[in-house]
């Protein structure tokens, strides 16, 4: 035997029929079409691009108006602002301005009041060297400035303030225990039934006018001008003065060399 011999297979042939073989062209041919129209329809779309409308809103003359009612009222809107911006900016600038000339009027003010007050006391200091003068040479010549005996309201008058010697000095008071110089005057006087004003300034010029060397026992002495005094008290003869010198002394008996006094006024 030849090694070469034909072996028959026991495989069986396929055996396919006609109308297996003719169904699968069918569906090949199918697929085929397919793929051929949608590849068309591609092309198709591809060459002509599609265009989307939009349709805006017609712009009417109502909405028209109302656009430009809207852009005025905008604008004058924006023109207020404005104004006042300009109004605050200068109502500032005003306030700044004020309190600038205030500071500066409040700053002369008490430089015034600085120099009139230096005035006052250099006048006051004046005032009593002379009157140191008067007295001292009135002192030299024997010649009294008073009567050493007070007769009638005088009388009254001096015993009532000698009576207060001691008590304290308070500032607007008027007694019974404490006084200020004219709450203690003005009280002196009251005991007698005469009236006189409350303050210093007004006391000075209640009654006539007396010169230092003239004084009698009941007269109110002053201190500082007529009219403008800022300190009282009553002469009681002798060369001495009973009043509410100040806190720390309260009410004292005192020469009138002490502090010589400026002038005099006579109410009885």
């Amino acid at each position: 035997m030849s090694h070469t011999a034909h072996i028959r297979s026991h495989r069986k042939p396929r055996n396919r029929s006609a109308s297996t073989i003719a169904m699968r062209a069918g569906v090949a041919g199918g697929v085929l079409s397919t793929l051929a129209v949608a590849g068309a329809s591609a092309s198709a779309n591809a060459a002509e691009p599609v265009t989307q409308t939009l349709e805006l809103p017609t712009l009417t003359a109502d909405m028209a108006t109302q656009v430009a009612q809207s852009a005025e009222a905008t604008q004058q809107a924006a023109a207020n602002y404005q104004l006042q911006a300009e109004r605050d900016a200068a109502a500032a600038k005003a306030a700044k301005q004020a309190k600038a000339d205030l500071a500066e009027a409040k700053k002369k003010e008490a430089e015034a009041q600085r120099k009139a007050e230096a005035a006052r006391k250099k006048a006051a200091a004046a005032s009593r060297s002379a009157e140191r003068t008067v007295l001292s040479a009135a002192s030299s010549a024997g010649t009294s400035t008073s009567t050493s005996t007070a007769t009638g309201s005088a009388a009254a008058v001096i015993a009532f303030v000698k009576a207060q010697l001691g008590d304290a000095y308070v500032s607007g008071s008027t007694g019974p225990n404490s006084w200020d110089c004219s709450g203690l005057v003005q009280t002196a006087f009251k005991q007698i039934g005469v009236s006189l004003p409350r303050v210093s300034q007004d006391q000075s010029t209640a009654g006539t006018q007396v010169s230092l060397s003239n004084l009698q026992p009941g007269d109110i002495l002053y201190w500082g001008g007529a009219g403008s005094a800022y300190h009282v008290a009553v002469y009681v003869g002798d060369g001495m003065f009973v009043g509410a010198q100040n806190p720390s002394s309260g009410v004292v008996e005192k020469p009138l060399s002490y502090d010589p006094p400026t002038g005099a006024v006579r109410v009885l």
